[in-house]
């Protein structure tokens, strides 16, 4: 049975300053949300808390504004709630600290941090909300879910102990409220706020989405794994009676019985705030159509799942953690294990919530219509899982081991194993991609450098390891650079292709921003988790007139391949977030974007037909050979890379040497780009330390692009 009292409503947070001293702060990873905590318990107080936030008190209507206390401190503030006679909630100071609470919400099953996911039937037997659909799974069971952090919310109040009195007998029964949204009462059983024994917890609320750009192959993969197979449950409830036969007879002869039962739960619903409703509600079905979904929630629009890319697919979910909560943050990668919550009562509840907020004061109401459905979705479209478990995961390639850097045997073994084979693995790669790039094994040379390129420190503002690479000379106005991003859509785990046109500059949000009225960051094209692969095709851009938001968006780009960071857009500042993006230009002549390196591309064939050549290069690759690539371009990122003192010293000798014979051409850009290609071309050959016949290969390497490249621009008389 299910007991629960409607959501309070907040107090308006007073009329904002018209001339700010300073203007607001806003976190991209604390995006201000109201704490629904468990649904039976009144929020008395919510406090928004970390990040660069300012801290801000906000009470429910049943709190008046009082001077700061001892409760009070570093701008938070923690209340109990306790019923009165009227119904409404009052408020008395909780001696509970924060760091206190915390440590009572400790999990018995398992904390929140990094653990392996390879070599565990267990884990491949839980049904994953990524291959699984939702009105397969049933309520209150346990599901894993691979996503990325879009968006973080505060944190959240909630009943982590309660207490239940029996109306009848006046039995008390103690309740644990930890991996729950709703209180579970008994028949003629109603939750006692007043009770000493009730216990105060605090949790964190993330909104997660799948991982996005996620590859098909990836997908699949994880379906193979995955050993779970669940029937479709469509209505699941604990203690739910069956109907007799002459019941549904019954009510094919009878259909004003039916309706009555509904408007009776709809009644149940209503009563939910005096704690007398015992009825089971029907689950909601996920099948169940969108439209059909906002008119019962009072919508005027479609929900938005703020997915960062379009055309993505899969459950959203707000996630709520209870522990560790703070090694986490927006855009990262997390595997989770937990309680799937997709009780009908929280869309019940939201529903009263938006009719009640109706005759509310709007100086009583702070929360607006799009923030009320942000924070509290339909549980149908946006599942809730408790965790119990959550790991950041280095990779999202099902084909290695999830923690390779961690001591243990089987993943020392999967790498050592690989390392042993991986020449012929390089050389079969070269060659497949040789054909891709139409016989130019020079340019291919430099795109396996670009794939396993990943930036492995930062000084200062300077992201070491990027590996831009602009590849000039493709064919204008030709399908070639879809086929080419659709080749490397198979070998990398995570990839978009950003097309380059004046439209598309013009009219595309790449930036993610605050949206303060729904109080949430909507994602840009550029909110993406580390290692994705960028390709943007500028062989699609002709002449045109870019507008504001086409030079922010241009702007952005750049700034995204020079010093890998994406600046958001909080209105009154922005906001800087670093990110790890691989990022490919296709153009037909130089880019009008910076990279690292340009190789311009000599095609020794042009097919006739360029679908059916890289239709029939895919197909002639076996499936195990192609794993093995994929296997390569993950593990070769994930690799240390180290240079001894002895190469160092001759490095130096030898740099000092070519600046003697040509002082104007070399500079020290120069070698830093050398010991780039050194460095990826030894990880290539999975060599970890830098030799001097590694350093020779770089400078031949550098060498034979910078000579076509000045062969070009004789050729074409202008500059590539």
């Amino acid at each position: 049975m299910a007991a629960a009292l409607p959501p309070r409503r907040r107090p308006a947070r007073g009329p904002a300053p018209r001339a700010p001293a300073a203007p607001p702060r806003a976190s991209s990873t604390q995006a201000a949300g109201r704490a629904v905590g468990f649904a039976c318990f009144p929020p008395l107080c919510e406090v928004e808390a970390g990040g660069p936030h300012a801290p801000r008190v906000r009470r429910s209507p049943a709190v008046r504004r009082r001077p700061p206390g001892p409760e009070a401190r570093g701008g938070r503030v923690a209340r109990r709630g306790r019923a009165r006679a009227d119904g409404r909630a009052a408020a008395e100071p909780l001696t509970r600290s924060r760091g206190a609470g915390r440590r009572s919400a400790r999990c018995p099953v398992g904390r929140t941090g990094s653990a392996s996911r390879s070599g565990s039937c267990r884990a491949s037997s839980v049904p994953s909300l990524n291959e699984v659909p939702l009105h397969y799974l049933k309520p209150n069971s346990f599901v894993k879910f691979r996503c990325m952090i879009q968006d973080m919310f505060d944190p959240e109040f909630y009943m982590g102990v309660y207490e239940t009195v029996n109306q009848n007998t006046k039995a008390r029964v103690l309740h644990f409220g930890k991996y729950r949204d709703v209180a579970e009462c008994g028949p003629q059983q109603e939750v006692d706020l007043n009770s000493p024994r009730t216990t105060t917890l605090e949790r964190q609320t993330f909104y997660c989405v799948p991982v996005p750009g996620e590859s098909s192959w990836v997908k699949e993969a994880y379906v193979n794994t995955n050993q779970a197979r669940v029937s479709p449950s469509t209505s699941y409830t604990p203690s739910r009676h069956k109907r007799s036969y002459e019941d549904d007879e019954d009510m094919d002869h009878h259909p004003h019985k039916q309706k009555d039962q509904h408007a009776g739960a709809g009644q149940a619903g209503r009563n939910i705030g005096g704690l007398q409703w015992c009825g089971e509600p029907k689950r909601l079905e996920t099948e169940a159509s969108a439209g059909q979904q906002l008119n019962s929630l009072n919508l005027s629009s479609p929900f938005d799942l703020n997915f960062p890319l379009p055309g993505e697919k899969g459950p959203a979910c707000l996630v709520k953690v209870y522990e560790d909560w703070d090694c986490f943050k927006v855009n990262d990668v997390l595997e989770l294990y937990g309680i799937l919550s997709v009780d009908p009562v929280l869309s019940i509840l939201n529903n009263d919530e938006r009719d009640a907020s109706s005759v509310l004061d709007p100086m009583e109401c702070s929360d607006t219509a799009e923030e009320q459905r942000v924070r509290s979705p339909p549980a149908s479209l946006v599942p809730r899982i408790h965790v119990v478990l959550a790991q950041k995961l280095q990779h999202i390639n099902p084909l290695l081991p999830a923690c390779l850097k961690q001591e243990e045997s089987k993943a020392c073994k999967f790498v050592s194993s690989f390392m042993s084979e991986l020449s012929p693995v390089r050389a079969e790669l070269l060659g497949f991609l040789t054909h891709a790039l139409l016989g130019d094994s020079l340019a291919a040379e430099y795109l396996i450098l670009h794939l396993i390129s990943t930036v492995y420190t930062r000084r200062d503002v300077l992201p070491l390891g990027k590996f831009t690479v602009n590849l000039s000379g493709c064919p204008r106005n030709s399908t070639y650079t879809e086929h080419l991003y659709r080749i490397i859509q198979h070998l990398v785990p995570a990839s978009f292709r950003l097309q380059m046109t004046i439209e598309n500059m013009n009219q595309l949000k790449l930036i993610p921003h605050k949206d303060y009225t729904a109080n949430r960051l909507v994602s840009g094209l550029l909110q993406l988790p580390s290692n994705t692969s960028l390709v943007i095709d500028e062989t699609l851009l002709e002449q045109g007139q870019l507008d504001t938001s086409g030079v922010h968006n241009v702007t952005a780009l750049s700034n995204l391949i020079t010093w890998q960071k994406v600046d958001y857009d909080f209105s009154y500042h922005q906001m800087e977030f670093p990110c790890n993006i691989n990022v490919l230009i296709t153009s037909e002549g130089r880019s009008l974007l910076p990279a690292d390196c340009q190789i311009h591309l000599q095609p020794q064939l042009i097919p006739p037909n360029m679908e059916e050549y890289m239709d029939s290069l895919l197909s002639t690759v076996l499936p195990s050979v192609l794993n093995k690539f994929r296997i390569y371009l993950t593990l070769l990122r994930l690799l240390d890379y180290s240079i001894s003192d002895e190469v160092t010293k001759a490095v130096e000798d030898d740099f000092v040497e070519m600046r003697k014979n040509d002082p104007q051409s070399i500079t020290a850009d120069d070698l830093h780009q050398l010991l780039i290609v050194a460095r990826f071309l030894s990880l290539s050959a999975g060599q970890t330390t830098l030799s001097r016949e590694r350093w020779l290969r770089a400078k031949q390497l550098e060498s034979l692009r910078r000579t076509r490249l000045q062969q070009q621009k004789c050729v074409n008389g202008n500059e590539l």
